[in-house]
């Protein structure tokens, strides 16, 4: 009756793809995931409110892909700094307050939909535009390091620390910013 049971389980359990070794291989080491095999039980991730899988290395290569993040539906806090990845859509992470992505080869960062992210640290990537128009609660904004020409800050008044040095920015304007002090 149990083997019954337990065979219904695993043919109604929902699975989230993850088709990075190394993404897979952290979540194992977290204990989300028993067997590395491109996929994880849904309800195994879905709770988890904090994930830091930064500077992942596993046979000498880093994690390069977050598909299947999308899934960690009650995500509040993210660092997945010092990894491979060069795209990353955080859209689906509604709950998202804190991102750390930095020291990766970002060329693409969604943020869309974060509308409750306080802090946003996404330098020394590859990004040649960054939109933080939706993150109306962003309080830190470090962006340092990239490749973008303009940015847009006129709808986070809210910004108290904002670090943007060495950087491509031939200008910036925040006089609606009242709240920045550094």
């Amino acid at each position: 009756t149990s083997i019954l049971l337990l065979n219904c389980y695993l043919l109604h359990a929902q699975t989230t793809y993850v088709p990075d070794d190394n993404f897979e291989q952290a979540l194992i080491d977290l204990g989300y995931d028993d067997v590395l095999d491109d996929y994880v039980v849904t309800d195994s991730i879905s709770g988890v409110t904090s994930l830091t899988i930064s500077n992942y290395q596993n046979e000498e290569s880093f994690i390069s892909d977050l598909t299947g993040i999308q899934d960690f539906t009650a995500l509040t806090y993210l660092n997945c700094a010092y990894n491979s990845l060069t795209t990353l859509d955080m859209s689906s992470n509604t709950a998202l307050t804190y991102l750390q992505n930095f020291g990766n080869e970002l060329t693409s960062l969604n943020v869309s939909g974060n509308t409750a992210l306080v802090e946003l640290h996404c330098g020394k990537n590859e990004l040649t535009s960054l939109d933080v128009t939706n993150n109306t609660s962003l309080t830190i904004l470090g962006a340092q390091r990239n490749s973008f020409t303009s940015l847009d800050l006129s709808n986070n008044t809210s910004l108290v620390y904002l670090y943007l040095k060495e950087g491509a920015l031939t200008s910036l304007t925040v006089s609606n910013n009242t709240a920045l002090e550094y």
